[in-house]
Order: C-alpha cells, then sequence, then structure tokens
C-alpha cells in the first residue's frame, strides 16, 4: 500500500511520519514544493506549545490539541528535542476583562488543562515581574519548542523507515479513482498511491478547487509581523504574556512571547497580506491579490472589522504604536528596546459570509482527505491531527 501526503509542513510530516513508523507493509512520499520543509507556517511561528485553554470544549481544537500536547511532549524527550514548559499568563489589565477570563478558566478546566491558578497582582508579579494587571490566569504547563527542529525530526523519522520526501516537488491537482489516487505534478507526471492527503497550508483552497472541491472556504492570508527583543532587554519577559481574548475581534492582539533559544518575541498584528507568501510589506502578487477581491467572504469580513484593520495597519507602519500595544502588558517597554523579527504569513479560512472558520476543518475519507482549515494551534496538535486524519481513512486498527 502507498500513501502521498502533499505538504512538508509539520501536519504533512507529521502524518508522513505515523504511517511510515506504523505501518510495515507501507510506502509512504510526502511532497514538498519549496527546497527544505517547514519554511511557511510551520516554520515562522512563535514555537508556542498550547495547552488548549481557549477552544470550545468538545471541538476538534480542544480534543486534538490536549492530545497533541502529550504526543509532542513525549517526542520530544525521546529524540532529545528542546522543550520548555516556560508557563503563560492571560493578564487583565482592567474590570471589563474579568468576566471573560473566568469564562476562558471555565473552558481550559472543561479540556483538562493542568495546574490552572487565576492570580491577582501579587501573584503576577510573582509570575512575571515585569508585567501589570489586575488579575491573570495562569498555565504553569504552556509550553515552548523549535517546530523547524521538530519537522526536521518527522521527516528524518520518515526516511529511517524507508519513506520518501521529495523536495521542489509542487502539486497541480489531486485525481481520485477507483482504487486509488494520484498527485499530478506541475511539472508534469504523477505520483499514484492508494490514498493521497493534502495539508497545502496557505495554498489548500486553491489545490482543492482545482481538484474539484469547494471553493468554500477560501484561504485569505494575513501577515503578522514580529518585533523582538534587545539581547539586554529579554530579561523583562520570564515566558508567555497574553492579552485576555475579546470574542468580538478576529485576532487575539499584540503579546510577549519567549522562544526556545532565549529570545522574546513581541507581536505579531494581524495585517492583509497582498501575496500568500507575502512575508514582506512590499511583496504583492496579482494574482494573490485578485483571489482576494473576487472572494464575496472578504468583503464581508472587511465590513465588519474595518476599525480593527485599520489599527492594525497602524501597528504595521508605526513601531511606537506596535510597542505601545505591548506596553499594556509590560510598562517597561520602550520602543528602542525592540528590533524588526521575521513574519509569517497565516492561512485564515474565510467563508463566503465573511465569518472566520475557527475550529480544524478536515475533509474526505475515500481516497482523498484534505486539510482546509488548521490555524493555531495546529502545529501543537499535529501529531493527533496525524491520528484523526489516519483514522478517518481507516489507516489505523480500530
Amino acid at each position: 500500500m502507498r500513501h502521498c501526503i502533499v505538504g512538508g509542513g509539520i501536519l504533512g510530516l507529521a502524518l508522513g511520519r505515523l504511517l511510515a513508523t506504523t505501518q510495515g507493509d507501507a510506502s509512504v512520499v510526502v511532497l514538498e514544493k519549496e527546497h527544505a520543509v517547514a519554511l511557511h507556517q510551520t516554520g515562522r511561528n512563535s514555537g508556542v506549545v498550547h495547552a488548549g485553554l481557549y477552544y470550545e470544549p468538545g471541538s476538534l481544537k480542544a480534543r486534538l490539541c490536549r492530545r497533541g500536547v502529550t504526543l509532542l511532549r513525549e517526542y520530544c524527550a525521546a529524540r532529545g528535542l528542546a522543550y520548555e514548559e516556560c508557563g503563560k499568563v492571560l493578564v487583565a489589565t482592567d474590570a471589563s476583562e474579568l468576566g471573560r477570563l473566568d469564562a476562558i478558566l471555565e473552558r481550559a478546566t472543561a479540556n483538562g488543562v493542568p495546574g490552572l491558578a487565576m492570580l491577582d497582582e501579587a501573584g503576577l508579579r510573582a509570575v512575571e515581574p515585569h508585567a501589570v494587571g489586575i488579575a491573570a490566569l495562569h498555565s504553569p504547563t504552556t509550553a515552548i519548542v523549535d517546530y523547524g527542529a521538530v519537522c526536521r525530526a518527522f521527516a528524518q523519522d520518515i526516511l529511517d523507515a524507508g519513506g520518501e520526501v521529495r523536495l521542489r516537488t509542487e502539486v497541480e491537482r489531486i485525481e481520485e479513482r477507483a482504487g486509488g489516487a494520484a498527485a499530478r505534478l506541475a511539472g508534469g507526471g504523477a505520483v499514484e498511491a492508494d490514498h493521497v492527503v493534502v495539508c497545502a497550508g496557505l495554498h489548500a483552497d486553491r489545490l482543492a478547487r482545482r481538484s474539484g472541491g469547494a471553493a468554500d472556504p477560501r484561504i485569505i492570508p494575513f501577515r503578522g509581523e514580529y518585533w523582538a527583543l534587545r539581547p539586554e532587554r529579554t530579561s523583562l519577559v520570564r515566558g508567555l504574556i497574553y492579552p485576555v481574548p475579546d470574542p468580538a475581534l478576529p485576532f487575539l492582539g499584540v503579546h510577549l512571547t519567549k522562544r526556545i533559544d532565549g529570545g522574546v518575541l513581541v507581536g505579531p498584528n494581524a495585517v492583509l497580506a497582498l501575496a500568500r507568501e507575502g512575508y514582506g510589506l512590499g511583496t504583492i502578487a496579482p494574482g494573490d491579490v485578485a483571489d482576494i477581491l473576487r472572494w464575496p467572504g472578504t468583503w464581508r469580513l472587511f465590513r465588519r472589522q474595518w476599525r480593527v484593520g485599520v489599527e492594525e495597519v497602524g501597528r504595521s507602519l508605526s513601531r511606537r504604536a506596535f510597542v505601545e500595544a505591548a506596553r499594556r502588558y509590560v510598562p517597561e517597554l520602550r520602543a528602542d528596546d525592540v528590533v524588526r523579527a521575521p513574519a509569517g504569513v497565516r492561512a485564515q479560512a474565510v467563508g463566503a459570509d465573511g465569518a472566520l472558520v475557527d475550529d480544524f476543518r478536515l475533509e474526505g475519507a475515500g481516497r482523498v482527505a484534505w486539510v482546509r482549515n488548521a490555524p493555531s494551534p495546529a502545529a501543537t496538535s499535529s501529531m493527533a491531527i496525524a491520528e484523526e486524519l489516519a483514522d478517518r481513512l481507516r489507516l489505523r486498527p480500530a
């Protein structure tokens, strides 16, 4: 039996590793269009291993995040990969946020997140001496990792088990047929397999449409820009300092994140990217812009969230404004404490009605399966998502 996985990000490699190492009679090939694995969303995120605080109990996000944390922590320990439970605080800076903080505690408890504690001002200072707030929710098991290193380890596991990771191999479309499926390559030819699983991230919707799939949802790219604390100022942050999420807003907002290498990121914001791989302000891809503008959900989203969009663009253009958002939580921070850090692009699925698709969207259960939406905590959940996909394709014993 042969399995083909399209996409060399963490989801595709996690699934490839699972199949290659547990099915002795199967061959596995992972197809990646870039010259190396994990060059897009996986290699450009903040490195947080989420504990499962926010997600609706019973959702795929909640279930797979909690399972994924366990699998990822155990895998890193077995492979000698750095994994640090530095902890996270969600900080309420005024009384209007206290109700939302309580609701998150209730959700997180229902999801089985361990070690949670509500902190007062003094308790917050004990955990994060430079942070301010009237209350905070502390998640001590929230962790950090290098997802690029995890991906490289997954890829090596695939190779060691006799599988393949083919780089510089772009897929044009997927064809399903009686008894199997094929990944048609952009350069000509095809990879035939018994099963094909598509984990194409920023290009998931395009590949689905070219393969006869639904147009809804559409991927709208949002660039997340970061600044990094100068080395002499990283002592301002011990772990992860986050705002209390506002359900009325589409994105979380600026926060402070310790990295596994000891650095500290400030960000991200979320601005519309004018290219699906638009990591720089001046990167524009006309075809990607046309895709964004033709989708009715884009305009419905903009009409609802234009004020937020203006604020995000303002932060993008002004370091001082960006840092000011973080100073709400760490007042000692100054604009000259930060330097530019690499940006990422989030593949956000948006419905025709303008709604952001919140949960993971996994489709298909025959010969072809699709990951149509995989926002955070997809990296945390990657090994559990791999199990879910294998189960849907009946590739694991019941």
